[in-house]
């Protein structure tokens, strides 16, 4: 049950209304002011895989599943069941075996049901990838899909697609859940969440991080670039949706801001390098170690505040945060001191 996100490459452009993009501009720090832009075609494969999985893995449906999705068969069949192509004996039949499962075979209908219309989704991308596209004009859009990998790799990426396993969004009380996953881990498991998770994944494979994995501030700041752009690309994303966070965790968070950059400062881990520590900071795990009420990614909401009082005072366009790569000099240039 992992949420992890594969090498991401070359990916193809998807198409926008040239005269949007032309008009639109990037807005900067005022956010994205679109808001009818092309939507984005999901491709459904998650549906194509379904027709094939209830026929008992009818030989025709396997030729239409080749010929119109080959690179998704391809890339789930090495994340999801670890086999390396579709020419391997026996692929088709281990990949109905697997999600013909009773338990998996009941999510996976359940969340092709859910997400039958996605008119909702579509829109939200294609805004939002039409503002990253006039503030970003040499960046690709990839093609967009859908899965459901029974609980498992919720991201999936390769030379041309990103694609999101929808059974990941069934809602925080759905009853399968209940026995996997966290109150915290719950919550971000909705369908408010799938746009957010689209560009998250797509913002993340085009600006990989390349600074010190091991020092807070630079991942703090890494991440709170990232979170920037998804805010101002969704503008009308929640705080506590974007984070992922209840509203009361969110609450809690923008009361005592000083209080964690003060534990930050005065434990020294802003710059001393210790892996194990920074990751307390940036997993979705709570951050217990600070508080019983601290929700995870806490410093990544952190690396957020100090982004935004950096765009706040050097009128910086979001190329220009991205181009900058040294997170002292934007912690230095925000003048951040929340106290």
């Amino acid at each position: 049950m992992k949420n992890n996100l594969l090498p991401f490459r070359r990916p193809a452009i998807v198409s926008f209304v040239a005269l949007i993009l032309s008009c639109a501009g990037c807005q900067g720090q005022n956010g994205n002011t679109l808001s009818q832009a092309e939507p984005v075609h999901i491709h459904r494969f998650d549906k194509a895989l379904l027709r094939l999985i209830e026929s008992g893995n009818d030989v025709t449906i396997q030729g239409e599943l080749l010929c119109d999705y080959p690179e998704m068969i391809d890339i789930a069949g090495k994340a999801i069941l670890n086999m390396q192509t579709p020419e391997m004996p026996g692929f088709f039949d281990r990949l109905v075996n697997y999600y013909s499962e009773p338990t998996l075979l009941g999510l996976y209908r359940d969340a092709v049901a859910r997400y039958d219309s996605i008119a909702d989704i579509e829109q939200q991308l294609g805004n939002a990838f039409a503002w990253l596209k006039a503030c970003f004009p040499t960046l690709a859009v990839p093609q967009i899909y859908m899965h459901v990998s029974g609980l498992n790799q919720n991201v999936l990426a390769a030379d041309n697609l990103l694609s999101l396993s929808i059974d990941k969004y069934m809602g925080a009380s759905y009853p399968l859940y209940q026995n996997f996953f966290r109150d915290d881990q719950r919550q971000k498991m909705q369908h408010s969440r799938i746009a957010p998770d689209y560009l998250t994944g797509w913002l993340l494979s085009e600006y990989p991080f390349t600074g010190k994995e091991a020092v807070l501030l630079e991942q703090m700041v890494y991440e709170g670039k990232i979170r920037y752009l998804l805010f101002e690309a969704l503008p009308g994303l929640a705080p506590h949706t974007g984070m992922g966070w209840t509203e009361k965790a969110h609450a809690w968070c923008v009361k005592n801001e000083a209080s964690i950059w003060k534990t930050i400062v005065e434990r020294k881990h802003l710059y001393t390098p210790d892996l194990i520590t920074t990751r307390k900071y940036i997993e979705d795990t709570p951050a217990t170690f600070l508080s019983d009420e601290a929700p995870g990614n806490i410093g990544v909401w952190i690396g957020l505040q100090i982004v935004r009082r950096y765009m706040e005072e050097t009128g910086a366009t979001p190329a220009m945060l991205i181009k900058e790569t040294n997170a002292q000099t934007i912690l230095a240039q925000s003048k951040y001191k929340p106290f």
